[in-house]
């Protein structure tokens, strides 16, 4: 029973961790351009690790829920316990379009010369627009 009690807090301690997420993205503004959509990307790296390549892939789905695109998403690199920012545009896009973005997956994770496994874990998303930043 004792056993089973600790493992269960265990795992609890863990998905509490990986809810924090050791790199933190927050979709902080959307602001149109002549002919697209600027996302600013706030991504604090709290963790130890400096990271050469994070390369996301994002879904970008309409205000429809339609998929609107695909892409791949650059975010290095993140020095160890910095916060940056982080823009992209979304050409032939209007923002009020955008419902909202889905990382996907992880493309490429590497710090040092190592690549990183479970990097997918280690982020968190917040938006601090109507629009949802999910994974």
């Amino acid at each position: 029973m004792m056993a089973a009690l600790a493992a269960i807090a265990f795992c609890g301690a863990v998905d509490a961790r990986a809810a924090d997420g050791e790199i933190k993205l927050e979709l902080n503004k959307l602001e149109d351009q002549q002919s697209s959509c600027r996302a600013y990307v706030v991504v604090d790296n709290t963790s130890d690790k400096s990271y050469e390549v994070l390369k996301l892939d994002l879904v970008l789905f309409q205000t429809d829920g339609i998929i609107g695109r695909r892409f791949a998403l650059d975010l290095a690199p993140l020095r160890a316990k910095k916060r940056s920012v982080k823009l992209f545009d979304l050409d032939g896009v209007k923002c009020a379009d955008v419902g909202s973005f889905l990382i996907n997956d992880v493309l490429g994770c590497k710090a040092g010369s190592a690549d990183e496994g479970g990097c997918l874990d280690r982020i968190a998303v917040t938006s601090r627009t109507k629009v949802e930043l999910s994974k």
